[in-house]
């Protein structure tokens, strides 16, 4: 005796769900939106739980950087100090911007290694989210995860790149002194800006992928009108005041300066203020909490706002 088995029914919900709403009936029986954007504390909760991920990651990712290179590490410190041979050899040499300006390597390759930090924070960052798609589609985790850990990548980079900064300090005359511990609270503010900034990006960089094409020349502009190469304060004496302000108070001289007073104080109050040497202004202190504080909260609201569309489309 056979039997037939009743068709199963696709249509709405009867007896007690009858006429209930998609919505109704997802809070009725608690479930949720597969994706959905948690809460800026529940998702600040959620990143901190994975900040071991964060860190392990970067490493990773910092020693298969290098690996096909025959120099492998090497490469961490050889770039920088390369980078500076060649603005020595144009602004120094070539531009005479090293004559009556002492231990002019010394300024230029802090300035160097510093600016290099932003730069390669911001350009990795660009990139952190459309480079990383398949990870974002196979596993749940909190996309500010990754422009963060690209920012610890390159702070992990400046690290021991400061190893053979301060040796080329102390080759070309400065002496050590007890300015040397601002370094650490210079840099703390730096990354602090540049995880902002980065965090700003990787949005941007996740819905127009051509902006990484851009970044290059927007960052040699950024470099040039910060003062890597030479001073910038004798360049604006002559400006109207609104625009002195405005390049007194970009981010990247900022924390140049901050780390070039830290390292070598006699040097930067020397070619900045002449033959009136004086402390460090104070405001510039000032500038560097909030720049690092501003834009740290800026750049993680404004990356959490669109957390649940990254890796879609």
């Amino acid at each position: 005796m056979s039997t037939v088995s009743e068709p199963v029914s696709l249509s709405a919900p009867r007896g007690a769900d009858a006429g209930l709403t998609p919505k109704q009936l997802a809070d009725k029986y608690g479930l949720a939106v597969s994706g959905r954007r948690p809460g800026l504390v529940a998702y600040t909760k959620q990143l901190w739980a994975r900040r071991h991920f964060i860190w392990a990651f970067a490493t990773a990712r910092l020693v298969a950087q290098y690996t096909d290179a025959k120099l492998g590490q090497l490469w961490q410190v050889v770039t920088p100090l390369l980078n500076c041979a060649v603005f020595y050899l144009v602004f120094g040499v070539i531009l005479n911007n090293k004559d009556g300006f002492p231990k002019y390597v010394a300024w230029l390759c802090i300035g160097v290694f510093v600016f290099q930090f932003t730069q390669s924070a911001v350009q990795s960052g660009t990139r952190a989210i459309s480079d990383n798609l398949g990870l974002i589609r196979a596993l749940h985790f909190p996309r500010a995860s990754l422009p963060i850990a690209f920012t610890v990548i390159q702070l992990q980079q400046l690290l021991i790149s400061m190893v053979v900064l301060v040796v080329v300090v102390l080759v070309t005359g400065v002496k050590p002194s007890v300015t040397w511990v601002l370094v650490l609270p210079a840099l703390l503010l730096q990354s602090m800006f540049n995880t902002g900034v980065a965090l700003i990006m990787s949005r941007i960089g996740a819905k127009t992928s051509d902006i990484s094409q851009l970044i290059p020349f927007a960052m040699r502009a950024w470099m040039y009108l910060s003062g890597v190469m030479y001073s910038i304060q004798d360049k604006i004496d002559s400006w109207p005041p609104f625009w002195q302000t405005l390049m007194q108070v970009n981010p990247a001289s900022v924390y140049m300066d901050l780390i070039r007073h830290a390292l070598a104080p006699e040097i930067y109050n020397k070619h900045v203020y002449g033959a009136n040497a004086q402390e460090l202004p104070a405001h510039l202190w000032k500038y560097g909490i909030g720049w690092g504080l501003g834009m740290l909260l800026i750049g993680y609201v404004f990356f959490w706002k669109a957390e649940e569309e990254y890796g879609r489309g």
